[in-house]
């Protein structure tokens, strides 16, 4: 099947990423006093933030020119977690037990692409392995994975790109229950202020290293971002916000038409 090009683009970042894209969060709006970093490359990397509006959604948030401080330093450590000290272990505890007692989730998101182009849009997140993010016009694209695979629709050319779940980063944010140290190969745990931030790395075969950076609330250990970094070092980062891990989605909305793959 042909691949569109907004396709192939939402294709890559599932590929080397996405989510949630998923990726998971907390269970109210981010305040307006804290700020979500977003990065806008040029070519490849440069930070730049979005603030999210004080009572969403009545606005999205809006990107400044002013980079996230704090006095991150991060510290490399070897495959599945040996050589964190006592407190990088305890963080990593933490996140992990917080991703999970996420079970359902929805809100909405916002991202930014490596060229600096944003979307947004809501995701709906169900676990184990079920996810949907559905971008606002004029965007066309819809991803969705049903526990298995992960397929990127374009609705307006009515093409669709399927990928398994298990190669994707996604699967890290689906599952039911994850330890951090054991089950992934966490490269740095860091720590300021506003955020606990933790770094995967993935190497495969056939696509190369990828990186998903995650973003937690210091003080709540919410998730608020991730970033997957992809072999040739483009960044793709989701920001999320007007959570409610109570909602329970419709299972319509996490279907794969199969057979439209053997058309």
């Amino acid at each position: 099947m042909r691949t569109s090009g907004a396709a192939a683009r939402i294709g890559s970042l599932t590929l080397g990423t996405c989510l949630l894209a998923a990726c998971l969060v907390g269970t109210t709006a981010v305040a307006a006093a804290e700020t979500v970093p977003l990065p806008v490359p040029s070519p490849k990397k440069r930070v730049a933030q979005a603030t999210p509006p004080a009572r969403a959604p009545l606005s999205a948030p809006g990107l400044t020119g002013t980079p996230t401080t704090g006095s991150i330093v991060p510290v490399a450590a070897p495959a599945q977690g040996r050589g964190l000290d006592g407190s990088q272990k305890v963080l990593a505890d933490k996140v992990s037990g917080y991703l999970s007692g996420v079970h359902a989730l929805t809100g909405n998101f916002i991202q930014v692409g490596p060229d600096g182009g944003r979307t947004e849009g809501q995701f709906y997140i169900q676990k184990p392995g079920k996810v949907r993010f559905e971008y606002n016009p004029p965007s066309p694209i819809d991803v969705v994975a049903d526990g298995n695979s992960v397929v990127v629709r374009d609705r307006k050319l009515a093409t669709q790109d399927l990928y398994p779940l298990s190669q994707t980063p996604l699967r890290y944010l689906l599952v039911d229950k994850i330890d951090l140290t054991k089950d992934t190969n966490v490269v740095s745990v860091s720590a300021d202020d506003v955020f606990v931030t933790i770094v995967i790395e993935e190497k495969q075969a056939l696509t190369g290293t990828h990186k998903l950076m995650m973003m937690f609330g210091a003080k709540d250990m919410q998730l608020k971002q991730w970033t997957v970094t992809d072999p040739q070092g483009y960044d793709t980062t989701v920001a999320v916000y007007n959570l409610d891990p109570t909602a329970k989605p419709d299972p319509g909305l996490f279907r794969i038409n199969y057979e439209r793959m053997l058309q």
